[in-house]
């Protein structure tokens, strides 16, 4: 087996300009590792920066959707791409912020079928709307997500969160990147 963690090699944090090495050592002091997106996106410091403040700005807010149900944006869309790295490193994150063990896991599998409550389902079928055929993205997703509670700005925090996790598999598919081991068995 090929133990690479991404086909364009890695940058080790000790490599990293300062202001990133701190950053990616506060993660890996919370988390007792340094995931191998930093460590793949190292090599490109500037574009490492600029994922790192988009991700914290939409996944860090206070507003909006709670930060289990950020997550279930992100798990939802990254098993609807097939992006292998985001569903387990972003399903250990669920498990975690939900204390539900298995939720990430039948996400991830079929989102579109999945048992959820009548505010998860809604999430869940909009991150699907803009993953899966965005161009077709219209009215009647947002008229259903309103119905089923979510403001105008949990609509938002859906539609940049999957935005962002769509580019995201996709740098993971380009880079195929490998998750870190610690991922799979956190949170259950």
């Amino acid at each position: 087996m090929d133990e690479r963690v991404s086909r364009f090699g890695v940058v080790e944090p000790e490599e990293l300009p300062e202001d990133l090495r701190e950053r990616i050592g506060v993660i890996a002091e919370k988390s007792g590792f340094v995931p191998n997106i930093f460590r793949a996106l190292g090599h490109r410091p500037a574009e490492l920066r600029a994922f790192l403040d988009y991700h914290d700005a939409l996944m860090d807010r206070a507003e909006g959707l709670s930060k289990a149900e950020r997550e279930l944006v992100v798990v939802a869309t990254s098993g609807a791409n097939h992006c292998t790295y985001c569903v387990v490193a972003h399903g250990a994150i669920l498990r975690i912020r939900s204390k539900d063990p298995e939720l990430a896991d039948r996400v991830s599998s079929n989102p579109w079928q999945v048992e959820l409550d009548t505010r998860q389902r809604a999430i869940v079928d909009l991150a699907l709307a803009l993953t899966r055929d965005s161009a077709r993205f219209g009215e009647e997703h947002l008229r259903d997500a309103r119905a089923a509670g979510l403001t105008d700005d949990e609509i938002w925090d859906v539609g940049a969160i999957t935005a962002l996790f769509a580019m995201s598999n996709r740098l993971a598919h380009l880079t195929a990147l490998r998750p870190n081991p610690e991922f799979y068995g956190m949170g259950r």
